[in-house]
């Protein structure tokens, strides 16, 4: 799997690619209003899948398109027997095309009508939100800020539609202010906006409809990015070669531990051990030798002084893991310079990529992958952490760009970008908020590289391996106290299905 396989991922797009998705099924004989009939069907339908026993709704609709569909889903719930409170931002007198047929579709199966005010209570057991949709660009504010701020000061669930108004469909970022959904129902292509930035604590639970529209269909129209699926796993990880042995599976040198910070280094040691590379050695500080030997008494453990006991370690290993718990001193800066003047493939994590951005601002490899989070992301572009945020799909890129290799921009909905393009983690939770998640991860990295040799599908499979055994974890015991070292034994269990 050398280029990305896409036969098990879900695509992704960005907003003007659906809306040209959109145009082209109405030009290929679909009637628009019948599209958006079948929007506000399917929405319904998750509706009564997620809420089967609600009697009562409350629909907020805007003036747009996403507010045709409201009204749409307003006339459905009428005739399915509930109470729909229809809740608009505009006049029904102001709307025009498609909007003004839906909301006259309302008015027609009896659905009530009045004009969102601040004062407005929202009454429905459910409140679908059917206000924005996917056209934001600028910060939201005026009646909708308000209208939002009413849905999430609500105690009731929420459904949005095709995305929670104030997230931008493009870059996850929050606009100002979002509705905070239970389900989001989106609608003929999923969108990567969805999937990464802020929009994981807006969207909730993500219920794709593609309305009957084939949007790989239309080759001109590629994907923006790829969404990542566990299904991956077994198709590139099968069962072992009943010949294999210890030095056909890979060896991986993990660098760093400066004096004082080893715990760093142990963690990514461990990952890899647990990943299955056949041999593991770990170059750190010798403070931290016995501790590495109480710990995992697997890995080779060799003491580190100064660059001149690890200027020979790399050309014998596989892959080499450096930065955690490296610091930025000269003991650090000893190691790094060791490992970059290796041609061993690296894996290149915390305090390797701090001095990678003061000390070598223009290197460049192919055979590396990064793993910044957006503090470490907007220090290698000089930009702000806000920058990164605003917009994490557009600095994954430029970042591969600038740096080479495989880029791994971690957080929620985490990014990984390289030549075949850019997929999106959509696993994880809140409880890996903690420390030494990131030095398991390139711990894991580092050994399905040394076992699979291709650094995209390394980067794609161990940034998944690594959240999914997350979700185990949380799982078991819960998200508050989920600790690092809880992962390696899950992640052993989902690679040997």
């Amino acid at each position: 799997m050398s280029t990305l396989n896409t036969s098990s991922l879900r695509p992704l797009y960005t907003a003007s690619q659906v809306r040209e998705l959109d145009r082209r099924t109405i030009a290929g004989g679909i009637d628009s209003f019948a599209l958006m009939q079948r929007a506000a069907s399917s929405a319904w339908h998750s509706f009564r899948s997620r809420w089967p026993q609600a009697r009562s709704v409350t629909v907020l609709c805007g003036g747009g398109h996403n507010g045709g569909d409201g009204h749409v889903l307003a006339a459905l719930a009428m005739q399915s027997g509930l109470k729909v409170q229809r809740l608009s931002l505009k006049p029904l007198d102001t709307l025009s095309g498609d909007v003004a047929r839906a909301a006259e579709l309302a008015t027609a199966a009896g659905v009530s009508f009045e004009e969102w005010q601040p004062s407005t209570t929202l009454s429905g057991e459910v409140i679908v939100d059917a206000l924005l949709g996917t056209g934001l660009t600028g910060e939201v504010e005026g009646s909708v800020k308000q209208a939002i701020t009413a849905i999430n000061t609500a105690s009731q669930p929420v459904l949005a539609l095709d995305i929670p108004s104030g997230v931008s469909a493009d870059t996850g970022a929050m606009l100002g202010t979002a509705v905070e959904a239970t389900c989001t129902v989106t609608f003929i292509g999923d969108k990567i906006g969805l999937h990464t930035g802020e929009a994981p604590a807006y969207a909730g639970d993500i219920d794709f409809r593609p309305l009957g529209v084939k949007a790989q269909a239309f080759f001109d129209i590629p994907p923006t990015a790829w969404r990542l699926d566990e299904a991956m796993l077994s198709e590139a990880l099968p069962p072992r070669s009943r010949t294999s042995h210890k030095g056909s599976l890979g060896h991986v040198l993990v660098m760093g531990g400066a004096p004082g910070f080893g715990g760093a280094a142990l963690l990514a040691s461990q990952a890899a051990a647990r990943l299955g590379a056949g041999k593991v050695t770990l170059a750190t500080a010798q403070e931290h030798l016995t501790a590495s030997l109480v710990r995992c008494p697997e890995v080779m453990a060799r003491a580190v002084r100064s660059g001149a006991d690890v200027a020979e370690l790399p050309a014998n290993a596989d892959v080499v893991v450096v930065g955690p718990g490296m610091g930025q001193e000269a003991w650090g800066q000893a190691v790094l310079q060791s490992a970059l003047q290796a041609s061993t493939p690296l894996v290149i994590d915390a305090d390797a990529l701090n001095l990678l951005a003061s000390r070598w601002p223009t290197l460049r490899r192919d055979d590396w992958v990064l793993t910044p989070h957006p503090g470490e992301a907007a220090r290698l572009l000089g930009c702000s952490v806000a920058d990164v945020q605003a917009d994490r799909p557009a600095a994954a890129r430029a970042l591969q760009r600038a740096r080479g290799g495989v880029v791994i921009l971690k957080g929620a909905g985490s990014l990984v970008a390289g030549p075949s393009g850019l997929v999106v983690c959509p696993y994880g939770n809140p409880g890996m908020a903690s420390g030494g998640m990131g030095d398991v991860l390139s711990g894991m990295l580092g050994a399905l590289m040394a076992q699979l040799g291709g650094l995209e599908q390394s980067a794609w499979l161990g940034t998944m391996l690594h959240a999914l055994a997350g979700d185990e974890a949380a799982k078991a015991a819960g998200e508050r106290g989920l600790l690092a070292s809880d992962l390696a034994s899950y992640a052993r269990v989902l690679i040997n299905p």
